[in-house]
């Protein structure tokens, strides 16, 4: 008897959909229209984008919040290259992605050849695998190994490429998808949980730094224990933001400005640092230890990179919540540091407090960060794209919960925030979403605002215009005294957005703001904001750090 064939294209989605697969960002092409049509018999959504670059970032903003692979699929040669800068943003973020292209067919792919580039070998820098499709029997093995690297700590991105003649072959229609297994985090290490205890045990002035490993691992209500238990200040990086709240008494705030910060004399002052899920890329280790004289507590899921201001004298791999509270139980004291905590968030308090009582116009950015956090609830997002926006945004906008404020610190990629947006809103639904973007980034990816029509996701877009690269003028006028080839001009936003179907709404006094952000948050459609800013305030910040104490 025979066995029944199906196209390999239908075996993919198969594969897909055995991971838990909700929804494919994508822009298709010639080569992989198999598998876009087996998708149209699928409960997996295939939503179409306007460029590529805006299908990786949709994938890696859905697989940051979900802790699930998001999936990026293009055509060869232009369309999977233009994937590669969220691709890299992932990696560098540590966030689980599946990219997957089509690829030119076997039967050429060895010559010179019409679109053909060599993808895999363009992948691999930016990836934990990258790999070409030989055969379509493969398909069950790679899909089930790409879900399964992708999301393995460390996360990032992997890349599949399918060959046009791969994916339109007939398999075996007894073929199934792999099942899929989780790989389960380990028990600390008993000896080494000791051996941090008496590290703390003669320390006088530990702090914690808790980074983007703590949020994706669940540690947060461990973190708050363990701090709460040994009365230790918590600092978080940008994109740990939220996995201690910033109304918690203990709070430090976030670290990671561009010039020594409020938050850093906490640091300076340290002899142990604590770190709990801390990636290096988040932030320069040379910054909080730079003469790598304190020693170092590494609380993570795997060993700590090397660098020479990072001296690990003990390193914790295991779940992050149970090392936490295996330390906290070993420690056996509790520690009185004197209120810097409430030194340092008051300075920041204050800041916040003065820019919500300014009224001048353009707005100021501290004005702006307080209207935002006054139009938004505890459990919302925001994403604050790259640029002044980012510096403002992860300093001073008090965040409660993980993965509230979302930036990117790893690669710092400009023109996340709308596309990412709209894969945060399908990935939780019942959050108000925001993204905060600069004029610069916001026109990089724009015109996935005709996504979010069509698609019908509601997202509220907020345009900080100021007509340059405000964040490069700022270095430009702090290291040189001057700036060049920063400025250029913008459409009429508000008719910008209207084109598209958006409502658009342009702020004219800084009394506007506030409504005007709630009214569109509660629109259940999708609304950019235009709010001029005064970036005079930047360089007014870097000299009231160094005032105070700042280099």
């Amino acid at each position: 008897m025979m066995s029944t064939q199906v196209e390999a294209a239908r075996l993919l989605v198969r594969t897909l959909e055995a991971e838990g697969v909700r929804y494919v960002f994508g822009l298709p092409g010639e080569e992989n229209i198999h598998f876009v049509d087996a998708l149209r018999d699928s409960p997996i959504r295939y939503v179409l984008v306007r460029h590529e670059q805006g299908a990786a970032f949709m994938a890696e903003i859905y697989g940051r919040l979900t802790g699930r692979a998001g999936v990026a699929s293009a055509t060869l040669g232009p369309g999977a290259i233009n994937l590669q800068l969220g691709v890299a943003d992932a990696t560098t973020n540590s966030t689980p992605v599946v990219a997957i292209s089509a690829q030119v067919g076997l039967d050429r792919i060895y010559k010179e050849s019409h679109q053909i580039v060599d993808l895999v070998a363009m992948f691999k820098p930016i990836t934990k695998w990258a790999d070409l499709v030989l055969t379509a029997e493969a398909l069950p093995e790679m899909v089930r190994k790409a879900f399964k690297t992708a999301q393995t700590e460390r996360p990032g991105a992997v890349y599949l490429a399918i060959p046009e003649d791969v994916e339109a072959a007939t398999v075996d229609g007894e073929l199934r998808p792999l099942p899929v297994n989780v790989v389960r985090p380990q028990e600390p290490s008993a000896s080494q949980i000791a051996r941090a205890a008496d590290v703390l045990a003669l320390a006088e002035r530990p702090i914690v730094l808790a980074g983007h490993g703590a949020t994706r691992n669940h540690a947060s209500q461990a973190l708050i224990d363990f701090a709460e238990l040994l009365g230790l200040p918590v600092a978080t990086t940008f994109n740990g933001k939220g996995v201690f709240p910033d109304d918690h008494p203990k709070a430090l705030g976030a670290v990671g400005f561009m010039r020594h910060d409020y938050v850093n004399f906490g640091f300076d002052a340290a002899d142990v640092l604590i770190t709990v899920g801390y990636e290096l890329q988040e932030f320069d280790p040379a910054k909080i230890n730079p003469k790598g004289d304190k020693k170092i507590i590494h609380i993570h899921r795997f060993p700590a990179e090397v660098d020479e201001h990072y001296p690990v004298q003990v390193g914790i791999q295991g779940d992050i919540s149970r090392s936490l509270i295996e330390l906290g139980e070993a420690t056996r004291r509790r520690f009185d540091l004197n209120g810097t905590e409430h030194t340092i968030r008051r300075m920041i308090r204050e800041e916040l407090d003065r820019g919500r009582a300014d009224d001048g116009f353009p707005m100021s950015p501290l004005r702006v960060v307080a209207d935002i956090r006054e139009a938004m609830g505890r459990h919302d997002i925001v994403l604050a794209d790259t640029g002044a926006v980012k510096m403002w945004m992860a300093r001073l906008y008090p965040t409660y919960e993980p993965n509230t404020l979302l930036v990117s610190n790893g690669l710092s990629s400009m023109g996340f925030s709308v596309p990412g947006a709209i894969a945060a809103k399908l990935a939780l639904p019942d959050r108000k979403v925001l993204a905060a973007t600069g004029d610069g980034a916001f026109l990089m990816n724009s015109q996935e605002l005709e996504t979010a029509i069509r698609e019908n996701v509601p997202i509220t877009v907020l345009i900080w215009e100021d007509g340059a690269y405000g964040l490069i003028e700022w270095k430009m006028d702090l290291e040189l005294g001057r700036s060049s080839n920063i400025a250029f001009g913008n459409p009429d936003f508000v008719a910008y957005a209207e084109s598209f179907g958006a409502k658009g709404y342009r702020i004219t006094s800084a009394d506007e703001l506030l409504p005007t952000l709630r009214k569109a948050l509660s629109d259940n459609g999708v609304s950019v904001v235009t709010v001029p800013v005064d970036y005079s305030h930047n360089l007014r910040l870097t000299d009231a750090l160094m005032s105070s104490g700042g280099r």
